[in-house]
């Protein structure tokens, strides 16, 4: 069996709970807890997000973030 991944940092993060909830629904469905998830996204980020789609939902968020902040 393969060893597990070692987290070695551990940060305090704010997410918005759409976006919590979503990192648990990711999480759930690949059978890893919510550090793993977040490494595993971050890790392949380069290869698992489209640039034009990413620039563009960037922007989106932050014509909003002042909003949500509220």
């Amino acid at each position: 069996m393969p060893k597990r991944l070692r987290l070695t940092r551990r940060f305090p993060v704010a997410m918005t709970e759409d976006g919590y909830r979503r990192l648990r629904r990711f999480a759930r469905e690949a059978g890893l807890d919510e550090g793993e998830a977040l490494s595993f996204l971050f890790e392949h980020f380069d290869s698992i997000t489209n640039h034009e789609n990413l620039s563009h939902r960037l922007r989106l968020f932050n014509a909003e973030l002042e909003a949500r902040k509220r």
